[in-house]
């Protein structure tokens, strides 16, 4: 395969029982389990919503989209495959990064919450990341320098002058694609409690592939493709999924069964 210019990617993670135990109830004693139960709900009788801060959490899903210069999808990588093992996923994925000569990183909130997550989990695991942090107006952090990083939510808000209500799944669905399935994000930690990190990730390579046709879509909104141009990648992509999924893939299995072709509107006049 040819040098990636795209990585798109998603991740999906969980608290740390152990540190949310120690830092939020130093004195009770409680395992890890039943810490992050307890901050759960306190969150959700607090906030409505039982989603830990990110600062807590620890990846053990990444999912990563190579995407081709002419936008065409090369492949799909689930990194530290079978183990997941989280210091290992967040090595593979700033190392990957640095291998391929800092492709663009494209993402659906990334901003808010996958890359801090992969930062922060950087600074736990003690690994380098120079490139990451140069400084300059070219430095890919810098929240404008899109060849760096290009959130797909940020460029549908303005960055953030507005709400996308409905996120990945409702731009994935207007554009036909299967958005969310089985599985909902909130379900996650629950399921990784319950020994489902295969369930996950197949959850994972789901949301990349949502995220890969949303990122088509926008650059036909910024003039990038022609719509024409967009469809047939999107047909190409869908080929590959179903050459990929005869392998005995059970996500893109099912991505395929609840796949949806984008109706054109001026087609029909």
């Amino acid at each position: 395969m040819s040098q990636p210019h795209y990585l798109i990617f998603d991740v999906e993670s969980i608290a740390d029982g152990a540190l949310v135990s120690a830092l939020r109830y130093p004195n009770e004693d409680l395992s890890p389990l039943d810490a992050v139960r307890r901050y759960r709900s306190e969150l959700m009788e607090q906030k409505g919503s039982d989603f830990i801060p990110y600062t807590y959490q620890i990846p053990i899903s990444v999912v990563i989209a190579k995407v081709e210069r002419d936008y065409s999808l090369a492949d799909l990588v689930v990194l530290d495959e079978p183990e997941y093992r989280p210091h290992e996923i967040t090595k593979k994925f700033w190392q990957g990064w640095q291998f391929y000569k800092r492709p663009t990183f494209v993402t659906f909130n990334g901003r808010g919450f996958d890359i801090p997550l992969l930062e922060a989990a950087a600074f736990r695991y003690g690994i380098s990341i120079p490139d990451w942090f140069a400084p300059g107006r070219d430095n890919p952090r810098y929240r404008f320098n899109s060849q760096a990083h290009l959130d797909l939510h940020e460029l549908l808000t303005n960055f953030g002058a507005t709400r996308f209500t409905g996120g990945l799944n409702l731009a994935a669905n207007l554009i036909g694609k299967p958005g969310k399935m089985e599985v909902q994000g909130e379900m996650v930690q629950d399921m990784f409690d319950e020994g489902k990190l295969a369930e996950i990730n197949n959850y994972c390579k789901c949301d990349v592939l949502d995220t890969y046709f949303v990122f088509l879509r926008t650059r036909v909104l910024t003039g990038a493709l022609q719509i024409e141009q967009e469809q047939k990648l999107v047909t190409k992509a869908k080929q590959w999924v179903e050459t990929e999924a005869e392998t005995g893939d059970a996500a893109l299995q099912l991505y395929l069964e609840n796949w949806g072709d984008w109706q054109n509107p001026f087609a029909e006049e």
